[in-house]
C-alpha cells in the first residue's frame, strides 16, 4: 500500500465527488455539492487543499482524504475522510491517517471520545481541547505547542455556496453535472 497525491485535474474532481459522497452520505442535502464547489472553487483554485488516496498494490483506492492547509501554510487538517473498501485492510482511512501523520504536520477534529481513540490509534498523540468540546490532535511533525500556536485553518462557508446557489442557477447545474459525473468516473486505479 501507498499513498497517492491526486493531482490530475479528472481524477481529482472524481475523487473529491465520491469522498463527498461518501463523507457526508446518502440524506445530506446540500452538503455534498457545496462542499465539492467550494473545494473545486476556491480551495484547489488556491492551492490550498490537497486530496490524497490510500491505493493497495494495485493502485486500487481504498480510502480518500482531503486535507485544507492552515492560514500560515505550517500545517494541514484533515476537512474529509472516507473509507472506499475495507476488503484488503481494516479502516483504510485510518490507515492513511496514520501514514500522512509521519509525514506530515498534521491536524485531526474529533468530536467525540471515539473519535479520539481512533485517531490515537492512527498515532496522533498530542491532544488539547477546542471550542465546543472538539479535541484536536496534532502529529509529531505539526509544528504547534499548543491550542494558541494553531493558526487558523481554511475553510469553507457552505451557506454562502448554497445562497449562491440560490443566486446562479448556471453555477448550480454546472457543479451539480460535474458532480455527478464525477461519480461516474470514478476511477478504478490511481
Amino acid at each position: 500500500m501507498r499513498v497517492v497525491h491526486i493531482k490530475n485535474p479528472e481524477q481529482r474532481e472524481a475523487c473529491l465527488a465520491r469522498l463527498c459522497a461518501e463523507a457526508y452520505g446518502q440524506e445530506a442535502g446540500l452538503a455534498p455539492l457545496a462542499t465539492f464547489a467550494g473545494v473545486l472553487g476556491v480551495l484547489f483554485e488556491q492551492e490550498a487543499a490537497r486530496l490524497l488516496a490510500l491505493v493497495d498494490d494495485e493502485s486500487r483506492p481504498l480510502a480518500l482524504a482531503l486535507l485544507a492547509l492552515d492560514e500560515a501554510g505550517q500545517g494541514m487538517t484533515v476537512m474529509q475522510l472516507a473509507d472506499l473498501s475495507r476488503e484488503a485492510v481494516a479502516a483504510p482511512g485510518l490507515r492513511l491517517v496514520g501514514e500522512l501523520a509521519l509525514r506530515a504536520p498534521l491536524r485531526v477534529d474529533a468530536a467525540s471520545a471515539d473519535e479520539e481513540a481512533r485517531f490515537r490509534e492512527a498515532g496522533i498523540d498530542r491532544w488539547f481541547s477546542g471550542r465546543d468540546g472538539v479535541r484536536i490532535g496534532l502529529s509529531k511533525r505539526h509544528p504547534a505547542t499548543g491550542v494558541q500556536d494553531l493558526p487558523r485553518t481554511l475553510t469553507l462557508d457552505e451557506r454562502s455556496i448554497v445562497q449562491s446557489f440560490k443566486r446562479d442557477r448556471a453555477a448550480f447545474e454546472d457543479y451539480k453535472q460535474r458532480f455527478v459525473r464525477g461519480l461516474e468516473r470514478f476511477p478504478a486505479t490511481l
